[in-house]
């Protein structure tokens, strides 16, 4: 979706478990009430529906996992060391989103 994000590099470093939690991500994690292990499979079983190319120090996405809820996940591919930095994850509202999830609404 982005030639500067690599999804399989992401998804092989929570393989292989080097995770790089940011504590704002854990705080908002208990606030929405959404776990790691959330996280964890919307990364590695999710859509990238936004690439944000320009995010420094690394490229991120927003990626998207329906399961029981939806759930939203940024997240960075650290290319160097091979590192997942789960930068931020929420429940998309039907304020925001169109009913997929997917699509911003457009803003008056």
């Amino acid at each position: 979706m982005g030639k500067d994000f690599d999804i399989a590099l992401l998804r092989a470093a929570v393989v292989e478990g080097r995770i790089h939690w940011h504590l704002h991500a854990l705080e908002r994690f208990l606030e929405r009430g959404i776990s790691r292990a959330e996280v964890i499979n919307a990364i590695l079983h999710g859509e990238v529906i936004e690439v944000y190319a320009a995010d420094r120090p690394y490229p991120s996405a927003l990626i998207l996992r329906v399961e029981t809820e939806p759930v939203h996940v940024v997240a960075a591919a650290e290319s160097a060391d091979s590192v997942c930095h789960v930068i931020t994850a929420y429940r998309p509202d039907l304020e925001h989103f169109e009913d997929d999830y997917k699509t911003r609404r457009k803003t008056l």
